[in-house]
């Protein structure tokens, strides 16, 4: 149902090898724009807490406590982590919300409504939040479970750091 005759434009902000040779088969005269390097914008600061899987979830209640933050997001890598570290932290008394690939799309949209206009503090998410999300005011992105690529870890973080903000 396309026009013949048209523009496709492809944007990321990384680009994995399939995906790149997938493009090039798909387009005809592809022209590839970089802008700087794959790697995490400047703006945002990192922290790295090497921590026993016992001891992990009591160490970022001690970071939400202890830190002051506008708005955090913080990735796991599994759906029922993302559902039960968000319970845990409901239950110590914060306002949260998870968002991963079992909920449906309009729990999903709920979800992530109620964090972006400031309902919800926390949102606990799969990578399915780690990209093409649009909320501005993440001042925080915790990896509470380890992306397992390094485009990954690059796209979480970018989340936070925006426009030229500090995250």
């Amino acid at each position: 149902h396309l026009p013949k005759k048209r523009q496709t434009l492809l944007f990321s902000a990384t680009m994995p090898d399939d995906v790149r040779k997938l493009a090039m088969d798909l387009l005809q005269n592809p022209v590839n724009i970089q802008i700087g390097h794959a790697a995490p914008v400047m703006t945002v600061a990192h922290r790295f807490y090497p921590v026993q899987m016992g001891i992990k979830t009591a160490l970022l209640k001690d970071i939400l406590e202890k830190t002051k933050m506008e708005s955090v997001l913080v990735f796991t890598r599994t759906k029922s982590r993302a559902k039960s570290l968000a319970q845990q932290l409901e239950r110590s008394g914060h306002k949260v919300i998870s968002l991963h690939g079992n909920l449906t799309q309009q729990k999903r949209k709920q979800a992530l409504d109620g964090f972006r206009e400031g309902r919800y503090e926390i949102m606990v998410a799969t990578d399915i939040a780690a990209r093409g999300i649009d909320v501005t005011r993440i001042s925080h992105v915790i990896n509470y479970d380890m992306p397992s690529t390094a485009d990954a870890y690059t796209h979480r973080i970018g989340r936070t750091g925006r426009d030229s903000k500090t995250g």
